[in-house]
């Protein structure tokens, strides 16, 4: 089947116009100009941009991974396919280790039949000073027996944890999770330079939410957002106009080029109304699509985003001012990278036919997983 459209993203460039070449669920080829023979799906003038990857979200649609159920784990992944997330992690908040373990060994099914991209954990291993919305009372240094416990669970599931490397045991756990195979991310973390750096030689390679739940920069104590910035890791931005002022986001994309993740965080509330939900064992009023842990003040901290992927592009775009190619490489092809997912997150040969068409203002018209339209 030959796909044509006005514009095609590719990681280097636009093709304009492109066409794709597909065999079954596989892209075959990419070119630019008129396709070899008359198109099957002539889609005019729109932009194809590979499926996004989104590697830190919660939920979607009202309901929430951390619920450790398939059903829910459902109702999420299919809330954000309508929005472009072709790839998608299950994030757990903090909670009990055995709970986590729970719920681990629930998502792990899904993860083994494809479904979900791997379980990303952030917690219990944070910063007591930059909890955010996870629950004080359950943060916890990483006890070798919890780390081993809750990988046991995943048995290979587990493909990202966000800790906080200052934490006593901190880089031995670093350490132990990179020899397992698995991302180690530094978030809601107090750390200083030293401290991130020394967590990064150790095998960090991603920073959660950069910014949000870390040391503020500072020109004399650069702390993680620093540390981050001046290394090779990748660094998640949540682009919504709340955790990241657009001014902010163009400085890390200049700063981070080629490493820079868009990320949701998304809680249950994400295409769906405003109201009162759960984040874990949290309790969350989501009002004017802003999520906060509820308090009596109504002025709690950010708990996650009601944030989908096509969203933080728009924002990214029309917002921050950035180029279409950067940000669609940071809404799939650094994800996918940071992941080792090397069959998806762009549009090229031997890729999984995972396709998103936008319109001129970056609406999503239709969405493709596995060459299969599953949207419009």
């Amino acid at each position: 089947m030959i796909v044509s459209a006005a514009q095609v993203v590719t990681p280097a460039r636009v093709l304009a116009p492109g066409w794709l070449l597909l065999e079954g669920a596989r892209i075959v080829e990419v070119g630019e100009g008129p396709p070899p023979r008359s198109p099957d799906v002539a889609l005019g003038d729109v932009t194809v941009a590979p499926g996004f990857v989104d590697i830190h979200v919660h939920g979607g649609g009202g309901a929430s991974f951390d619920a450790g159920t398939p059903d829910a784990a459902e109702v999420v992944a299919a809330a954000h396919l309508a929005h472009g997330t072709t790839s998608m992690a299950a994030s757990l908040v903090t909670d009990t280790t055995d709970r986590m373990a729970a719920a681990v060994r629930e998502l792990a099914g899904l993860v083994a039949a494809g479904h979900l991209a791997g379980i990303h954990l952030e917690g219990p291993w944070l910063s007591p000073r930059r909890s955010g919305a996870h629950q004080p009372g359950a943060l916890a240094h990483p006890d070798p027996a919890a780390v081993e416990a809750l990988l046991a669970a995943g048995d290979g599931a587990v493909r990202m944890v966000t800790l906080a490397p200052e934490l006593p045991g901190g880089l031995d756990a670093v350490r132990r999770l990179d020899a397992a195979g698995v991302v180690v991310a530094i978030g809601h973390t107090d750390a200083t330079y030293d401290q991130a750096r020394a967590a990064l030689d150790a095998g960090a390679r991603v920073g959660t939410h950069l910014f949000n739940a870390m040391r503020a920069l500072h020109h004399r104590e650069p702390g993680a957002a620093g540390a981050l910035l001046d290394s090779t890791a990748a660094v998640e931005l949540i682009a919504d106009g709340v955790h990241l002022h657009p001014a902010v986001l163009r400085a890390a994309f200049a700063a981070a080029p080629g490493r820079c993740i868009l990320v949701t965080d998304a809680m249950a509330a994400a295409g769906a109304p405003d109201g009162d939900y759960r984040l874990g064992p949290m309790d969350i009023e989501v009002r004017d699509g802003i999520a906060r842990l509820a308090d009596s003040t109504g002025d709690g901290a950010i708990a996650g985003s009601t944030l989908t992927m096509d969203a933080a592009v728009r924002f990214a775009v029309r917002t921050a001012d950035l180029p279409l190619v950067d940000v669609v490489r940071a809404a799939s092809t650094v994800p996918a990278a940071a992941w080792g997912l090397d069959d998806v997150g762009a549009l090229a040969p031997g890729r999984r036919a995972d396709l998103v068409v936008l319109d001129a203002g970056l609406g999503v018209v239709r969405v493709m997983r596995s060459g299969a339209w599953v949207r419009r």
